[in-house]
């Protein structure tokens, strides 16, 4: 059987997600990925029946992280991780690949800079099963998309995606720090008209949206089957679409269409 780490989604201001992260439904000891209000997290907690043991930040843009400095009032020896120095109550500054222990649960550290030049995704598993990860992927990798090159370039992102992110194993879950999902499927379809597969995933987000459901998680291999930014290497009719097949004037092309869209 699958021991899976368990993941609360929470949605905070009109698409953002924050997420609750435990080794299991009923245990206590939680993480928070990305505090995205200032709100009482103490009164979060109660309310969850958690008690915190860290806070991961992807990046410092202020709907990822505006509710740093109220949850280092409220609980000023929790530790708080991130990579930019430029992350609020940020006490802990993580590098590529680092390792914690945190929760009970195994936490590695992944730069993927492009969004932001300190952007971490956290790669979570059970120490004592780390075949089935989760991942949180903030504002690189969302549903069907990517993040806008703010700080970065095609080269990094499509590392950050093609590399660092398609190497875990095809069935890690993936939960991104927006609700971008139909918008992002409804341009995939526009670059490769003929994937199925982008068809399908875009009714079943369209319905899940329409039930006031998450899109959330999706899958490693998902992705891999239906992200544009993720097939330029495989996907011969987006290579027509953009008219050639090096990938990283692919990824640079697909995010000025995708920007446009």
């Amino acid at each position: 059987t699958r021991i899976m780490v368990f993941v609360k989604t929470l949605l905070r201001r009109s698409d953002n997600f924050m997420y609750i992260v435990k080794k299991s439904e009923l245990a206590k000891k939680a993480l928070l990925v990305d505090l995205v209000n200032e709100e009482s997290y103490g009164e979060l907690a109660e309310k969850e029946g958690i008690e915190i043991s860290a806070v991961l930040t992807t990046h410092h843009h202020y709907d990822h992280c505006g509710g740093n400095e109220q949850f280092r009032r409220d609980f000023p020896k929790i530790p708080i991780f991130g990579g930019d120095p430029r992350v609020p109550g940020m006490d802990n500054h993580v590098k590529h690949e680092q390792e914690a222990e945190l929760a009970d649960l195994k936490v590695v550290c992944l730069s993927t800079p492009c969004h932001t030049s300190g952007h971490i995704c956290y790669y979570i598993t059970d120490p004592s099963n780390t075949n089935h990860g989760v991942v949180f992927t903030g504002d690189t990798l969302f549903i069907a998309g990517c993040g806008r090159f703010f700080e970065g370039t095609a080269p990094e992102m499509d590392r950050a995606l093609n590399t660092i992110l398609a190497k875990l194993p095809d069935d890690t879950l993936i939960y991104p720090g927006h609700e971008y999902t139909v918008a992002n499927l409804k341009f995939a379809a526009h670059v490769e008209p003929a994937n199925l597969k982008v068809q399908e995933k875009l009714k079943w987000a369209e319905s899940q949206v329409a039930r006031g459901l998450f899109t959330a998680p999706s899958s490693v291999l998902d992705e891999k089957l239906t992200n544009p930014f993720m097939r330029v290497r495989s996907s011969e009719e987006i290579q027509k679409t953009l008219g050639g097949n090096d990938p990283i004037e692919g990824m640079a092309k697909l995010r000025e269409l995708k920007n446009k869209f």
